[in-house]
């Protein structure tokens, strides 16, 4: 089972999206674009822990904070309902127990046109790669007389379909397999009992946590608390019980004594973590007192735990690399990669990041207006495949996740400019600032011919792109100025020359 599509509307910076999700994806861009917005989003859709919250949305998830309706003249009448947030998610790839559980609700998507086939003619259908496919819509909205936020989730087609929405409950959302690991969070609970937390899971998927539950409570109850004689409580304790005995029937209050009997199940969730070993000795400590890599290396073993329980799971994760080292991220990914379905990662890293073919990496530009686009590397004819993945750390990552790119010609130039902007801020702060602060990465072409390319590719995937380079030809300068939004051309056969006839 996999997320084909996925469309957003109103949710935090996203005013509407509509994206195309390949079987195994990276999500890049700047800070702040949206990545994480994108997996929240499919959480709120399939993520079945989010039903367990009293309400799985509050004010700062509708775009631009507005969650009221808008009103007309003096406010006195509302011009429309409140603005809902909507998140639908088509998943194909179901497995034929999927088929039968969402029977009345099944679709047919088309991947050679990637869309619904939504033609009536039966035999088209037959005749088509169309693969049965599910629509979850996810809805929320501010309940003025209830004056709290509601949020539900639906099969797609009931609501298309006028009929009364048929919910898509949290059983409904466990059939999906669907499994979101936040970087921060995901590590602090993984090896604990919260709902949730991949142990939880673990559990869950193995059928252990009731007999876990009522074994340990059972125990609890009789666990008395400091009865020892000699400890001297339990002497102050009949002392209480002597003087009850005068003023309530002696049926009341029969001999107090101290237990941790009033744990419950949600007190156990909150306490209950696992300890590990800190070296060779006997002496354990909590999981999470452990090295923040260590913690990580731990989420690959459940992880793969998790997939193996349970077939065709969707993974997301939010940065893998966080506190690993480079080996450890390549083999996160190798492994999620060969145990699910279908993986979705976000990353800043290189070792991550080409882990993915071209047409794995989504790149993910967000636009003044709200809208949410999406781009894939399309390599120019002049960029071998081979060369991008050979170079990939060293001039094309940079780019990728930036908001802007810079190319130079050349290796000097790529190294001078950053250097000579930092210098300049230092000494006149109010004038000029770093390249860096800019959100601007500098990358060396290669050469003059190759700026064209290079900067074509950057601009198709949404980046601002700008060029550096020695005196060129007039046709080899128009065909950059068409691809950059500003070409800086000097008038030297070499940066060197321009440094030397510049300097005092």
């Amino acid at each position: 089972m996999k997320v084909n599509e996925l469309a957003i509307k109103n949710f935090r910076g996203v005013r509407t999206a509509t994206l195309l999700l390949p079987d195994h994806a990276v999500l890049i861009g700047d800070n702040n674009v949206g990545k994480s917005t994108v997996l929240e989003a499919l959480d709120l859709v399939l993520g079945p822990d989010r039903l367990s919250r009293p309400s799985p949305i509050d004010e700062h998830d509708f775009h631009l904070g507005q969650y009221l309706a808008s009103t007309e003249g003096d406010g006195a009448k509302e011009s429309h309902k409140s603005p809902r947030i909507t998140v639908t998610a088509t998943v194909a790839g179901l497995t034929d127990e999927q088929q039968v559980h969402f029977a009345d609700y099944v679709e047919w998507w088309d991947p050679s046109k990637q869309a619904l086939y939504t033609a009536a003619d039966a035999k088209g259908l037959d005749a088509s790669p169309a693969v049965p496919a599910l629509r979850v819509t996810f809805v929320g909205w501010y309940d003025t007389t209830e004056d709290d936020f509601v949020g539900r989730t639906y099969f797609t087609r009931s609501l298309d379909e006028n009929e009364a929405p048929a919910s898509f409950t949290k059983n409904d959302k466990q059939k999906c397999g669907f499994l979101y690991l936040r970087s921060i969070r995901t590590g602090t609970r993984a090896l604990s009992l919260e709902r949730g937390s991949l142990l939880d899971i673990i559990l869950r998927l193995k059928e252990i946590r009731p007999k876990m539950w009522e074994a340990t409570l059972a125990e609890l109850s009789a666990f008395d608390v400091a009865s020892d004689p000699e400890l001297g409580i339990s002497g102050v304790l009949g002392s209480i019980d002597a003087a009850l005995k005068k003023y309530v029937p002696r049926e009341w209050g029969i001999q107090p004594h101290l237990r941790v009997s009033a744990l419950t199940r949600r007190h156990l969730r909150e306490v209950i973590t696992a300890f590990i070993a800190t070296g060779n000795g006997p002496h354990s400590a909590p999981f999470f007192r452990q090295g923040t890599g260590t913690i990580n290396m731990l989420l690959l073993a459940m992880l793969s735990q998790i997939a193996e329980d349970k077939q065709n799971v969707i993974f997301a994760m939010e940065e893998p690399e966080t506190a690993i080292p480079p080996y450890a991220q390549k083999r996160i990914v190798h492994e999620l990669r060969k145990l699910s379905a279908q993986t979705i990662f976000t990353s800043h890293s290189p070792y991550v990041l080409e882990e993915f073919a071209p047409n794995e990496t989504v790149v993910l530009n967000r636009f003044d207006n709200g809208e949410l686009g999406q781009a894939t590397v399309v390599l120019p004819d002049s960029v071998k495949l081979k060369r991008y993945r050979q170079q990939f750390r060293t001039r094309f990552c940079e780019g990728l996740l930036s908001r802007r790119v810079l190319l130079a010609e050349g290796a000097t130039e790529a190294t001078a400019l950053p250097a000579a902007a930092r210098r300049l801020s230092e000494l006149k702060p109010a004038t000029y600032v770093s390249l860096e602060a800019l959100g601007i990465a500098v990358l060396d072409a290669g050469s003059e011919t190759q700026i064209a390319d290079l900067a074509k590719l950057y601009k198709s995937l949404g980046k601002e792109t700008f060029a550096f380079c020695d005196q060129q030809p007039s046709d080899r300068k128009d065909v950059i100025e068409a691809e950059v939004k500003a070409l800086f051309m000097h008038g030297e056969i070499g940066l060197e020359d321009l440094v030397f006839k510049n300097t005092p």
